[in-house]
């Protein structure tokens, strides 16, 4: 008996998300899974999406019907009834026969023969079950309970909890569980009756007036989509670029995938801009993406440049934990640990002294992370601050001001978008991803 196709990517991209730490977005438009049809590519993304997003809360189910450890369980025969689960408790439109029967199906198909009537046991059961919906994120009252009704890792919940307060963190976890909006940056206004006259629907961007939510279509069939004169980027990171400004010679530090680049060199056409990127397969992407004639590619690891150049505008969006962007990419969740947050921020550190060295008199540096935690973002930029006494924290609220004045913002509320000095943007408190940003001015 076959598989279907978007069960059998699902299946396929969960165990490699598992076992080789990939990025789930990622698989899900390259390779096999890109070729599928429009259909099943939509239900493989549901499906991998979320089984991600509600893992740790699926597994509670599962266990309840499981005469076996789950953390006895080979990686396959969890995948397979993950998969299955969801579909059964969380999906109303799916036959339980075929969630069922596909993922007794993808065990076969794993060589885990031995493991069918167990598998078919468990499902059996779980079909059987009514009202298996998870509660209200709201009903969770303690950050133990919304940590289990919300599927996050209660020490993320209690960080949340105790850094941004009760409400804000069941904002986040909330939002977290939710399928994100796909904002879109347009290079002009006109690009978006192109895109209607190629049946793309648009609803206004929340925060920025190039910015577009996407309602319908296939934006990436567009011809100004090839063409790089529109893309995906959230409302938050397309912000944090905006706040890197003018000038005629610009360094990304970190600049790979390249949406933030791309803002810079568009907003920037006649300026000298140096992209840097460490893995050479991404500067390659990188280059791809960001076809402008003014970027120049450089591949390498900004700690070490062999360059002494000066800068007007930096922009250092480091490597982080990605905690901002859960709802994008809710594997994170579940391979983050307490402990990689120090190995962060040495790394993060590190970047930002080196960035903050070709920063020229009168210069300005934007540190960015899509990060939550305080680690990564206040603490990272006060150790430098205290390192290098020409540096000095400028006001980013004023920042938004000038943007807003410019016709480039568009919302009315800039004052949740600040904390002191530095830009924060908090996931369902903000319809937009979690970012941090620090302004930085050279004496």
């Amino acid at each position: 008996m076959s598989v279907s196709p978007a069960r059998a990517a699902a299946f396929d991209i969960l165990l490699r998300v598992e076992q080789e730490d990939a990025y789930a977005s990622e698989l899900l438009h390259s390779g096999s899974p890109s070729q599928l049809s429009s259909l099943d590519h939509g239900l493989a993304t549901e499906l991998v999406m979320g089984v991600l997003r509600w893992r740790s809360w699926l597994d509670g189910l599962i266990a309840t019907k499981s005469s076996q450890s789950l953390e006895k369980l080979d990686p396959e025969i969890l995948t397979a009834l993950r998969v299955a689960a969801y579909q059964l408790a969380l999906l109303e439109r799916v036959p339980a026969r075929a969630a069922v029967n596909d993922s007794v199906e993808l065990v076969k198909r794993a060589r885990k023969r031995s493991a069918v009537p167990f598998v078919n046991a468990v499902l059996r059961k779980l079909a059987g079950s009514a009202n298996m919906r998870p509660p209200e994120i709201t009903d969770g009252k303690t950050a133990a309970e919304l940590a289990g009704i919300s599927a996050h890792p209660l020490w993320l919940v209690e960080r949340w909890t105790r850094d941004l307060g009760a409400e804000a963190a069941r904002q986040v976890c909330s939002y977290d569980q939710q399928v994100p909006e796909t904002a879109i940056r347009l290079t002009s206004v006109e690009v978006a009756d192109e895109l209607k006259a190629e049946g793309v629907e648009l609803a206004p961007g929340k925060l920025l007036r190039l910015a577009r939510r996407l309602l319908m279509g296939d934006l990436a069939q567009t011809r100004a989509f090839r063409e790089g004169r529109v893309a995906i980027q959230d409302e938050a990171s397309q912000l944090a670029a905006l706040l890197v400004g003018t000038g005629a010679k610009i360094l990304d530090c970190c600049a790979a995938p390249g949406g933030k680049t791309r803002v810079l060199a568009q907003r920037n056409p006649a300026a000298e801009i140096v992209a840097v990127e460490i893995h050479p397969h991404r500067a390659r992407l990188l280059r791809k993406l960001v076809p402008e004639a003014n970027v120049r590619v450089v591949t390498g690891d900004v700690r070490e440049l062999p360059m002494n150049d000066s800068f007007e505008s930096v922009l250092a969006d480091v490597p982080c934990s990605g905690t901002g962007t859960l709802a994008r990419n809710p594997e994170i969740k579940w391979r983050l640990r307490l402990e990689d947050l120090a190995d962060l921020q040495n790394r993060q550190i590190a970047i930002l002294r080196a960035a903050m060295r070709h920063v020229a008199p009168g210069g300005k540096l934007v540190y960015s992370t899509c990060s939550l935690e305080p680690e990564e973002n206040v603490d990272v930029v006060r150790k430098a601050l205290a390192e290098d006494a020409s540096f000095h924290a400028l006001d980013c609220g004023m920042g938004l001001q000038r943007l807003r004045e410019a016709g480039e913002i568009v919302r009315s509320d800039l004052n949740s978008l600040v904390s002191g000095p530095y830009l924060r943007t908090i996931p369902g408190m903000h319809p937009f991803e979690g970012f941090f940003a620090a302004v930085l001015q050279k004496a």
